[in-house]
């Protein structure tokens, strides 16, 4: 009986040393934990995913420069959003401005341990949107593979967040006058998808094309390494689109499943493209199309249900195939892996079409739509189109901006010495593949 009692006694003093540990009020667990999955997943499109599919792509001699650049703007984006970032686009919490949120939040100042947003910590809210300030970045690399310089390609992109992403950010998410306006983007049509395609598509101009090009073939060099990672893009994208419902429950589902209908669509409508075209299907087309239904799906994923989702994806699988042929084969424009022709007219095309199947009018089988607030299609396809037209003309002016003010001060691209030896050793002294 004593030793029983003195174990209780110590078993007690034991626990009453150990701080009590618990949610804040208001906080849902199964969101939560929802959630930080979700913030993994668009972690991991970035890296790995991103990063290999980007890599393939390339030429052998560049594929650590491409992998390099996916890597180092993780981690600058993720520092830049935790020390200024993420104040501009979703503030401290209080009234929103239209055009940019109050700079409380500096360095997270104010998120506490027991700070909400929704039903989930707004810990977990800051850390799940900058996994979206990280990819949107670094999917303009794409634009000026093979030939930019790393440090401008690092100072471009902060810049770059701080002056384009953070204020269509707030715009859009964060209270500014499109969310105000009624702007139908769930998970990124323009925040992410125009803004990036429409950067790439400057840079691609202001930079000029690789040497050699259009003439000489410039193949990927490792199409296996490339599947690899568009796989993990698909996978990553339920995390990025179901995750935006910021919670665990029907509209996260929804989502999940029309970004998944999206994906398969735009696979094989890229591929029936290809087929018929060229007489043969090709694993580039493939899974090109499918992130082409994914990029496309991503600002109607919440506002939308399968059917529509459907004809979402076998619009951006054609739509995308013809366009990337305009760019590089009649424009001669060396957007090297195909940014604005997949993500750029894949944000506008799924900004524009939310503005049509969201109307619950329309009905089950033409769209199960579910989110719009104007009272009619043509009202929500205008509030639609100003968010197009506002997001396309604001990101290409401060691009060319930025491009042109880093070119004249550093330089953007190496030379063409340079360029033919390959961006791996000339950067960073080290070679992608050691085979003697």
């Amino acid at each position: 009986m004593l030793n029983t009692t003195f174990r209780r006694l110590s078993w007690g003093i034991l626990l009453s040393c150990v701080p009590a540990v618990s949610w804040a009020e208001g906080i849902d667990s199964g969101s939560t934990a929802w959630m930080l999955t979700a913030t993994a997943l668009v972690l991991f499109m970035t890296i790995p995913g991103l990063s290999l599919f980007y890599a393939g792509l390339v030429r052998s001699k560049n594929v650590l420069s491409v992998l390099m650049q996916c890597f180092a703007l993780t981690g600058a984006m993720s520092i830049l959003w935790f020390v200024v970032g993420y104040t501009m686009a979703f503030g401290s919490g209080g009234e929103a401005g239209p055009w940019l949120g109050d700079f409380g939040n500096v360095l997270f100042a104010s998120i506490k341990l027991d700070s909400v947003t929704g039903d989930i910590p707004t810990s977990l809210f800051a850390m799940f949107q900058m996994t979206f300030a990280v990819i949107t970045p670094a999917l303009i690399v794409g634009a000026f593979a093979e030939r930019m310089k790393f440090s401008s390609m690092l100072v471009f992109s902060t810049l770059w967040l701080l002056l384009v992403y953070a204020p269509i950010c707030h715009w859009v998410w964060g209270g500014g006058w499109l969310q105000q306006m009624g702007l139908l983007d769930y998970a990124g049509g323009t925040v992410v998808h125009i803004t990036a395609g429409v950067a790439a598509l400057v840079a691609a101009l202001v930079m000029g094309p690789r040497k050699g090009f259009p003439q000489t073939a410039m193949m990927p060099h490792n199409l296996t390494m490339t599947v690899t990672g568009a796989g993990m893009l698909w996978v990553g994208w339920f995390g990025f689109n179901a995750g935006s419902a910021v919670a665990a429950n029907g509209n996260a589902a929804m989502a999940l499943m029309a970004t998944h209908i999206s994906a398969s669509a735009g696979a094989m409508a890229w591929m029936a493209c290809e087929w018929i075209r060229h007489g043969k299907p090709s694993v580039l087309g493939i899974v090109t199309g499918m992130v082409a239904g994914l990029g496309t799906i991503t600002p109607a994923s919440g506002s939308v249900g399968p059917a529509a989702a459907l004809v979402i994806g076998l619009c951006a699988g054609v739509l995308c195939f013809y366009m990337t042929m305009l760019i590089k084969r009649k424009l001669h424009i060396d957007d090297s892996l195909d940014v604005f022709p997949v993500h750029g007219v894949g944000g506008i095309l799924g900004t524009l079409l939310v503005g049509i199947y969201c109307s619950p009018d329309l009905g089950l089988f033409s769209g199960l739509g579910f989110g719009g607030d104007n009272s009619s299609i043509p009202e929500q396809l205008k509030v639609q189109a100003i968010g197009v037209i506002v997001t396309l003309v604001y990101t290409a002016a401060v691009s060319w901006i930025l491009l042109k003010v880093i070119g004249a001060l550093m330089g953007l691209r190496v030379t063409g010495d340079q360029e033919t030896e390959g961006l791996d050793i000339v950067l960073h002294d080290e070679r992608g593949y050691d085979i003697k």
